[in-house]
């Protein structure tokens, strides 16, 4: 199947896509498509983010979905709210002329009731996420006892998200007659179990390899040390003029610190978080797809679902610790035959952890030089006239007699002229700052500035350590606190404004390493104002992330990071 008109696809169905412009398919729908209209075994397909999967699967299934029903034949799962909104998108233009099938999006984050009423137009299909479609089941508003395909998409991303029992809960609503559909970027140990355990003798479809999305994206990385990182960032923007990226951080408040740095530097940028309301989510995607913001700083979640074709850069601000994320933030740029750049922006103590992303994913990554004053001014040059050459429309009009005369200079005097005038701002800036120095990998794992910077941090958490001591042998008279180097401390994201008391954390970290087989040992809790902190055994800090994931106190959802 080199084109979608030699496909068994109907004719409204191929209106429909026509009317999209699809022609060619790619290859995750080459191998898809003709399966699942022909065959009625399960399926696992593993294709990258952004290939193409939900007309894969969609496609096919339409035409096969009886209209004259009313009950639920499909259940798309998937694991954020923004890609459950782009692919009932998707489906809804898919079924343009296939006026009796209806589709409904049911996610956390809106109203329940407004869903529910949506529910009487008797959808055929559901696109859900697994909480809400949970709480759903729970008010008996969905009824999969009709359904014919479930379809996990991001199915690897739903379980490290912590959806592992919600996705059992469904599935066990579901007839055992179904076929299930699995989808996923990587075959990880829990995505396999899955399949094991609810896919039966499946068909697998593995598109392309972990190579197959880097053919037309340059990776450089910039060795950096951490007090330095977000000059280099503005450097290398600068230095890359006319871009539009996204920049990846590892936690929510690193995303909020970095956004509010490129914003409070005149830069249009925002942030994408979790931390952020549904309504400030929805508002800061909307200003980045009409490019009324040409730089997003996101984590690796939140920016699932945002489905943006012209990507010229991905900014790795912080490593993830998993080199195939690496692949996947990557592959974010360089799609619709474009080329693209991954920059990454390494800490001289992380030479193992890049050594092991290129050894896993076999990519080359090239180390650069942090650009300088100079080369950033002959880069913001060459973008002026970039944008000059290449966008001739005209926006609006005006009496040419308005143009003064020019006649005393030439055109390299008029261009030198209008050259500083438009880089004036920019070139000041880096006229007297020296140059950020290049770091160098210490093969110890750390350097000078790193160390001296610890160093000052132990000083400063020695001197609260001591002072809460002192007023801990007050309280026990007198008797010091034993010391316990084997604690993790943690950030917690609710504090005394929403209640909290440390009975409660105490019940919280219980109830979040109750499967272990031996009890944790918990250090200090401090409740402050807005959040908290609290130290568990180091050999938790897992078992705690994940456990925090699926739990709520007071209705509120709960987040826990390791604290600097």
């Amino acid at each position: 199947m080199n084109l979608f008109t030699e496909s068994n696809l109907s004719a409204e169905v191929l209106q429909a896509i026509g009317d999209l412009g699809f022609v060619e398919p790619t290859e995750i729908q080459k191998q898809t498509i003709p399966f699942i209209s022909t065959d009625t075994r399960d399926l696992i397909a593993l294709a990258a983010t952004g290939t193409g999967k939900t007309a894969a699967f969609s496609l096919p299934i339409l035409d096969m979905i009886d209209d004259n029903s009313r009950k639920i034949q499909l259940l798309v799962l998937c694991p954020t709210r923004e890609l459950c909104l782009q692919i009932t998108k998707d489906i809804k233009n898919y079924t343009k002329y296939l006026k009796n099938i209806k589709t409904t999006a049911v996610y956390g984050g809106s109203s329940i009731m407004d869903q529910i009423r949506s529910l009487r137009d008797k959808p055929q299909i559901i696109v859900g996420t697994p909480g809400r479609v949970i709480d759903m089941i729970g008010r008996k508003a969905l009824d999969f006892s009709e359904v014919q395909w479930v379809v996990l998409d991001e199915a690897d991303e739903m379980l490290s998200m912590g959806f592992k029992d919600d996705l059992e809960t469904i599935l066990s609503e579901t007839p055992d007659t179904k076929q299930t559909f699995l989808f996923s970027a990587t075959m990880n140990k829990e995505v396999e179990r899955i399949s094991k355990n609810y896919l039966t003798n499946p068909h697998r479809i593995s598109v392309g390899s972990i190579n197959a999305v880097k053919k037309n994206i340059k990776h450089e990385y910039y060795v950096v040390g951490y007090r330095q990182k977000k000059e280099t960032l503005k450097r290398l923007i600068d230095a890359n003029p006319n871009q539009y990226s996204i920049i990846f951080c590892r936690t929510r408040m690193e995303t909020q610190e970095v956004a509010d740095f490129l914003m409070q530097n005149g830069y249009a940028a925002d942030a994408l978080h979790g931390d952020l309301s549904q309504a400030q989510r929805d508002t800061v995607m909307k200003k980045f797809r009409l490019k009324n913001i040409d730089i997003l700083v996101a984590t690796d979640v939140a920016a699932r679902g945002l489905d943006v074709d012209s990507l010229t850069h991905v900014v790795h601000f912080s490593l993830p610790d998993d080199p195939e994320v690496f692949v996947h933030r990557s592959g974010r740029t360089g799609r619709a035959g474009k080329d693209g750049i991954s920059m990454a922006l390494i800490k001289p103590e992380e030479s193992r952890k890049l050594k092991q992303i290129k050894s896993e994913t076999k990519i080359e990554i090239e180390e650069k030089k942090i650009p300088t004053g100079k080369d950033i001014i002959k880069a913001q040059v060459g973008g002026v006239f970039e944008k000059l050459l290449t966008e001739h429309e005209d926006i609006f009009e005006f009496d040419d007699s308005l143009i003064p005369d020019l006649s005393s200079f030439t055109k390299e005097e008029l261009v030198h002229q209008l050259l500083q005038f438009q880089l004036k701002d920019l070139a000041t800036y880096y006229k007297d700052r020296n140059d950020i120095q290049q770091q160098e990998f210490n093969t110890r794992g750390d350097d000078r500035g790193s160390r001296r910077e610890r160093g000052r941090e132990r000083e400063r958490n020695g001197e609260k350590r001591e002072r809460r001591d002192r007023n801990d042998r007050n309280d026990r008279g007198g008797k010091p606190r034993r010391k316990n180097e084997d604690m993790v401390r943690f950030f917690f994201n609710l504090g005394k404004r929403d209640q909290l008391k440390k009975m409660d954390m105490l019940e919280i970290i219980n109830k979040a390493t109750s499967k272990s087989k031996k009890r944790a040992d918990i250090g200090d809790i401090e409740i402050l104002d807005k959040f908290s902190f609290f130290e568990i055994e180091k050999s938790f800090k897992n078992e705690v992330l994940d456990g925090l994931t699926s739990m709520k106190f007071r209705g509120k959802e709960m987040r826990a990071e390791v604290a600097n």
